[in-house]
């Protein structure tokens, strides 16, 4: 029967090369890169046998891994104006910004921890606190105060109110309303036409007392020529125009 292992779940192939790294107790700078590889390589075949799904990042890494491993086994070729270049360099730099990137999440995840550990309450105010009115002490508070301060408030604020007076729209009078009825016009223009057979149709609109009973006149004229009380005719354009009643007196 086939011994099956449980593997140590990690984040990536970074976190896979920290943990080796850790547990081979080595210098970050000096990776021994054949040894790492090989434990390396040992992990990828343990998670081909558990069939795990996500194998790109490790098999990338692994070529890497290999890549760097056959690098360092080819003689060094060194110039004396530069020294070579440590195959090792890059990935290097990728495990120190996944440790550090790594013990920041540490950090706040401790730091999550620490905070549902702290619970809030709401601030609350006893009524007798929050109905407490601290007493004014009167003398104190005119202690100060003199005929002559209260005669400078007086003038000042007489001043501010002199000044959101309008100096033109304070001049203008008071527009009423002029409440004149069309029945009530009708009523007295029907009663006009009974005493006066033939009249001026300027004259009577002359005679009423401003704009809106003139306009009110006028329809009342109109209504009086629908109902055949009164006529209008002109001999004449320009001419004045003439009222005959209809109206029996």
């Amino acid at each position: 029967m086939e011994l099956t292992v449980k593997l140590q779940v990690f984040e990536g192939p970074l976190d896979l090369l920290l943990h080796l790294l850790d547990k081979n107790k080595v210098n970050i700078y000096d990776i021994p890169i054949v040894e790492i590889t090989n434990q390396y390589m040992e992990y990828i075949r343990e998670m081909k046998r558990q069939d795990l799904n996500v194998m790109s990042e490790f098999l990338v890494m692994a070529a890497t891994l290999i890549d760097i491993k056959s690098k360092m086994l080819l003689p060094a070729k060194e110039t004396e104006e530069e020294e070579a270049e440590d195959p090792r360099a890059e990935l290097v730099e990728q495990l120190l910004e996944y440790k550090m990137y790594k013990c920041i999440s540490y950090e706040l995840k401790d730091r999550q921890m620490d905070a549902e550990k702290v619970m809030f309450k709401e601030p609350t105010i006893p009524d007798e606190v929050a109905a407490y009115e601290e007493p004014v002490d009167l003398e104190e508070l005119m202690a100060d105060v003199t005929l002559k301060k209260l005669n400078d408030i007086f003038k000042s604020i007489m001043r501010k109110q002199e000044d959101k007076i309008d100096p033109v729209r304070s001049k203008f009078g008071k527009i009423e309303k002029e409440e004149v009825s069309l029945s009530d016009k009708m009523v007295y223009l029907e009663q006009y036409a009974m005493t006066h057979p033939h009249f001026s149709f300027r004259s009577l609109l002359e005679a009423q007392c401003g704009k809106m009973e003139i306009i009110v006149t006028f329809l009342a004229v109109l209504e009086l020529m629908k109902t055949g009380k009164i006529t209008i005719y002109q001999d004449k354009i320009f001419d004045d125009i003439r009222i005959e009643s209809k109206v029996a007196a």
